[in-house]
């Protein structure tokens, strides 16, 4: 009831907001969520995915005329927000109309009232260009107008959009670990209802939308996690909001209220040095390589104050093709790069947990084990890093060399688990050995 009642007086003053932040020139951004791209559709490692054909009969052909209703869920409110959309991966231009955000009330459904229509440039129509993204216009939310309220922690808004025509290849995040909801093709444009009739079929996977960003204070800040499966979540409960970095989110909120961003830009299989090209003619599960995307999924966010990278496992893999010598000399000139562009953000290196005895046929060699040894031992002692932060040590097993026990078994879907991917109490462990101090000061890097 008392959101409720917040969301009606900000409906009254929606028009004195927009009316009063149309005479702030240059908002201060902090990205308030993040999802880092791969494809095109359906290349990459979904969870727990529903059958998609009735969605996408044809994956070449994409989205057509079809509705998406995303759900996501900001790990810092504002009054304004901005979204972002990417065509990374397409092999068109990207027409996008009817683009709405509100705030969910439950399944497809929202809040009666919070829908806003989201423009850009001014139009409510936009062409997203191939291999490229934008942004939308600023858009007040009047159900945040009191951005610290302590019951909008945890909230998911609804991002609605409409692509016209035929998509083409789409690009996209696989493994969401969260239920969005999509219209047949040929339904039209139906952002702008509130009920859920439109949005029959389910998906546990987000297209196109690859951040938002939220007006924030100007001590506010983003703590990008970088990684592969093991920040993606893999395992952990679906719709549980579960993964170590929501386990941060979380504890930081405690600590410091509404004030950092934790951004999770993980994607399933990824690697630090490979594959060497990725694009949308030769796609390969685990996205484009660490170094490829961090333009994209760090540096050109908003307000990034703090990067936690946990990565490598991959690399050691059948899958992957490069050792720890490489991995590190990748790393070291991606740190170079991170220092460049955001000199006063921290910089943390986490050691990779074990794999050894994992039950999927690329991991879990003892000549695997030995690369993360060595990998893991740089990270420890070299001075490439502000902090480390040691996830081996939290959830391994120092007598058996392996993941501890308990951390094993599959709290998505159930049964054995893969002693490769910790599940919830895994990620739990891990989000609770993170020394909050060692993201602070609250350093933070400018970006409009």
């Amino acid at each position: 009831m008392r959101l409720v009642a917040l969301l009606l007086v900000g409906l009254m003053g929606a028009g004195n907001a927009a009316a009063q932040t149309s005479h702030i020139s240059a908002p201060y951004w902090v990205t308030s969520w993040a999802a880092s791209v791969q494809g095109p559709y359906p290349a990459g490692n979904p969870s727990a995915q529903p059958d998609l054909r009735l969605a996408f009969p044809e994956p070449g052909v994409g989205a057509r005329n079809q509705s998406f209703r995303l759900m996501v869920a900001p790990t810092l409110w504002g009054r304004q927000a901005r979204l972002r959309f990417s065509n990374a991966l397409g092999t068109r231009p990207l027409e996008l109309d009817g683009v709405y955000v509100g705030l969910q009330a439950n399944a497809a459904t929202l809040v009666p009232g919070s829908n806003r229509q989201v423009t850009f440039a001014g139009q409510t129509r936009v062409r997203v260009p191939i291999g490229s993204w934008v942004w939308s216009d600023p858009v007040v939310l009047p159900f945040a107008a009191e951005p610290r309220e302590p019951l909008l922690a945890g909230r998911r808004l609804a991002i609605s959009f409409h692509v016209p025509g035929e998509s083409g290849p789409m690009t996209w995040h696989a493994k969401a670990l969260q239920t969005s909801y999509l219209s047949y093709p040929d339904a039209d444009a139906h952002g702008a209802d509130e009920g859920e009739t439109q949005f029959p079929i389910t998906t546990t996977s987000w297209y196109f939308l690859d951040a938002i960003d939220m007006e924030a204070a100007e001590d506010a800040f983003a703590v990008v996690c970088f990684g592969d499966s093991i920040t993606d979540g893999t395992l952990s409960t679906l719709n549980g909001d579960d993964r170590w970095p929501d386990v941060l989110a979380r504890r930081l909120r405690a600590h410091h209220g509404n004030r950092i961003a934790v951004l999770n830009a993980g994607i399933g299989g990824n690697q630090v040095a490979g594959p060497a090209e990725y694009d949308a003619s030769k796609p390969f599960p685990g996205g484009p390589s660490a170094a490829q995307r961090l333009e994209r999924d760090v540096l050109s966010l908003s307000g990034v104050g703090a990067v936690i990278w946990l990565e490598g496992i991959n690399d050691f893999s059948r899958n992957g093709s490069a050792g720890a010598d490489r991995v590190r000399s990748v790393m070291i000139d991606s740190i170079r790069r991170m220092r460049t562009k955001l000199p006063a953000a921290r910089l943390l290196g986490a050691t990779l947990p074990p794999a050894l005895g994992a039950t999927l046929p690329a991991h879990g060699s003892a000549e695997q084990d030995d690369q993360r040894r060595q990998l893991n031992d740089f990270i420890r002692s070299s001075d490439l890093f502000d902090a480390v932060i040691d996830f081996d040590h939290a959830i391994g097993d120092a007598e058996t060399g392996a993941l501890r026990t308990p951390f094993v078994h599959n709290t998505t879907t159930g049964g054995e688990g893969d002693k490769l991917h910790p599940n919830r109490l895994g990620y739990l462990q891990m989000g609770m050995a993170i020394d909050l101090g060692a993201l602070l000061p609250l350093a933070k890097s400018r970006q409009r």
